[in-house]
């Protein structure tokens, strides 16, 4: 198994970081390497995470309040979002109606 982080999620790691980057120096990096470190586990972990909006697998992260949402196609788990989970529920809603 492969893991591709898709340009959408890619995205959303910019916007957290800059975030916990303002927040302190240094929390930033430490926020991306804690997703990365989630995301690394899909390569054991992937598919046992509950279906969310339609067929997107959704883990959540172990240090910070961030979902990462994936999908699995033959040998890759595509990681489509990571959000925020602070954000309104309508928002992510409408963000997967979207993709």
């Amino acid at each position: 198994m492969t893991i591709e982080i898709l340009d959408t999620a890619r995205r959303d790691l910019k916007r957290g970081y800059r975030f916990y980057e303002n927040q302190a120096a240094g929390l930033g990096d430490y926020f991306l390497d804690s997703i990365f470190s989630d995301i690394d586990s899909l390569l054991i972990y992937h598919g046992i995470h509950p279906l969310k909006f339609g067929g997107y697998h959704c883990m959540f992260s172990k240090r910070f309040p961030f979902a990462i949402y994936y999908t699995i196609e033959e040998e890759s788990i595509l990681v489509d979002a990571v959000l925020d989970c602070r954000q309104d529920p309508q928002k992510t809603e409408k963000r997967f109606s979207d993709l």
